[in-house]
C-alpha cells in the first residue's frame, strides 16, 4: 500500500513568503485600511483601481456631449438616477442677470457632464466619473417674461386644474428647471450642489424632486421601467429617432423663434397610496390598469407591446379591458394626442405611522402641452380606477430651449435680436 501523500502544514505552520509578511507587518502596524494598499501595490493596481477581474460593465467613464443643437437629456436613454431642481429668480433678477446665471450654468454643466471640475469646484475628485450625466434646462414663463416677454409662448402656463389634482405649492411652478440625471447617485448630487452655488447670486430653490429606476446593469437597455405599484410604466410611448417623435416632441409648429429646435416638459408629482393598493388583490389591480403585472401584456393577452383589442368581451359580455381602466382612458383617437414620457420614482422616509410617501415624479416631453397633454390627462381625471389610489400633488410646465454650441450657452437664442 502506498504511503499517503504528504499534506499541507495547518495555516500557522506554513513558512511566510515575503509578501505574507509584508502583508502582515501592514497589518499589524497600520490596520486593515493599509492592508488594502499593501495588496493593490503588490499585485500591481494602483490604490482605489477597480479590481480588473470585475464587472465589465463598469460606465463612470461614459460621457454624453453637453453641446449640440439639441439639448441632452430628452433622447438621452434615461439614467438610473435624476434630481429636478427648480429656482425661483430673484425679484431684481432682469435680462442681464438671467443672461450671466444661464452663462454661468452653462460653462458649469459643460464641464461636470464631460467629467471636469466645475469652476472654483471644492470637490474636484467627485467630478471625474461622470457616468452619463446629463444637464437639461428649462424655463418657465417667468424667465422668459424678464428677458422677452411678447415671446412667451401660449402653453408655457400652469396646467388647468383637474379634479384629482391636490397640489401644493412646494411642488409646483418655478423660474427655471435644472434636470440632472446620471448613473451614478453621488455624481448627480455632486452636479446639483455645484449648480446650485451659481443660482445663489440671482434666486434660490424652490423645490428638488429627486428620482430613480432600476440600477445601471440591473436590466437589459430598453425595459420598460416599474413603477413602486409594480405595474410595467410606459409601454405606449414615443420613440427617439422617429418621425413621430421629431414631430410632436421637436415640432417647431407655433414655436417663437427662440424656440425652434426645442421642446417642452411638465413635471408632475404624483403620489401613490401604497398601503391602500397592497390591500387590492391582483386581479383587482390588472383591471384597474388593464394589464398583467406579471409582463405589462394587456389582458387580451399577447405581449408588452402588443396591441390591446378595446373590443374584447368577457363570457358575460363586459369589456375585457373595463372602460375605466387606465391603458383604455389613456388612449386616444387622435394621433396627435402624444407625447414622449421620461419618468422616476421616488420614496422618501417617513417616521411615526403616516405611511409611507413614495410615488413617480412623471415627466413628459411635448412640443405644446396644451395640445398633446391636457386631453389625455382631461380623459384620466374623469374616469381613470386608478385615480382611486394616486393623486398629483406637484406641477409645474416649462420650455426646453435649444441647445448650444461650444462657447455659447443654453438659452442664447432668447436674447437674439
Amino acid at each position: 500500500m502506498a504511503p499517503d501523500a504528504p499534506t499541507a502544514p495547518p495555516e500557522p505552520e506554513r513558512a511566510l513568503t515575503r509578501r505574507r509578511l509584508l502583508l502582515g507587518g501592514a497589518a499589524a502596524g497600520a490596520g486593515a485600511a493599509v492592508l488594502v494598499g499593501a495588496d493593490a501595490l503588490l499585485n500591481g493596481r494602483p490604490t482605489g483601481s477597480a479590481d480588473p477581474g470585475g464587472d465589465a460593465r463598469l460606465n463612470g467613464a461614459e460621457t454624453v456631449p453637453f453641446h449640440g443643437v439639441r439639448q441632452a437629456g430628452v433622447e438621452t436613454p434615461p439614467q438610473a438616477h435624476a434630481k429636478f431642481v427648480a429656482v425661483d429668480l430673484a425679484e431684481d433678477a432682469g435680462a442681464g442677470q438671467v443672461r450671466r446665471l444661464l452663462t454661468l450654468l452653462s460653462d458649469d454643466a459643460a464641464k461636470l457632464t464631460q467629467g471636469r471640475a466645475a469652476l472654483a469646484d471644492s470637490e474636484p475628485e467627485l467630478a471625474v466619473v461622470p457616468a452619463r450625466l446629463t444637464v437639461t434646462f428649462g424655463f418657465g414663463s417667468g424667465l422668459v417674461e424678464r428677458v422677452a416677454p411678447e415671446a412667451v409662448p401660449t402653453w408655457l402656463r400652469p396646467l388647468p386644474e383637474f379634479a384629482t389634482d391636490r397640489l401644493r405649492d412646494e411642488w409646483s411652478g418655478g423660474d427655471l428647471l435644472l434636470q440632472i440625471c446620471a448613473d451614478d447617485p453621488l455624481t448627480v448630487a455632486h452636479a446639483a450642489r455645484m449648480l446650485a452655488k451659481d443660482v445663489r447670486a440671482f434666486g434660490g430653490v424652490r423645490w428638488v424632486q429627486d428620482g430613480f429606476r432600476r440600477a445601471y446593469g440591473s436590466e437589459a437597455a430598453g425595459t420598460t421601467m416599474r413603477n413602486l405599484m409594480g405595474q410595467v410604466d410606459g409601454t405606449v410611448n414615443l420613440a427617439p429617432g422617429t418621425d413621430d417623435f421629431e414631430r410632436l416632441v421637436w415640432g417647431s409648429d407655433g414655436h417663437p423663434a427662440w424656440l425652434r429646435g426645442g421642446t417642452g416638459v411638465v413635471v408632475r408629482r404624483i403620489a401613490m397610496d401604497l398601503d391602500a393598493w397592497d390591500r387590492l388583490d391582483r386581479p383587482g389591480r390588472e383591471e384597474a390598469v388593464g394589464r398583467r403585472l406579471a409582463d405589462g401584456a394587456p389582458l387580451t393577452g399577447g405581449g408588452e407591446h402588443d396591441e390591446p383589442d378595446f373590443g374584447a368581451l368577457t363570457p358575460l359580455g363586459f369589456p375585457r379591458i373595463a372602460e375605466y381602466a387606465h391603458i383604455r382612458r389613456a388612449r386616444s383617437e387622435d394621433p396627435d394626442e402624444r407625447f414622449f414620457r421620461r419618468a422616476y420614482n421616488y420614496d422618501l422616509p417617513v417616521t411615526g405611522a403616516d405611511g409611507q410617501d413614495a410615488g413617480l415624479v412623471f415627466v413628459s416631453y411635448q412640443a405644446d402641452a396644451d395640445r398633446q397633454f391636457v386631453p389625455i390627462q382631461r380623459r384620466l381625471d374623469e374616469l381613470d380606477l386608478l385615480n382611486e389610489w394616486v393623486s398629483p400633488i406637484g406641477s409645474a410646465v416649462f420650455a426646453i430651449p435649444p441647445g448650444c454650441a461650444e462657447g455659447g450657452f443654453v438659452g442664447e437664442t432668447l436674447f437674439a435680436d
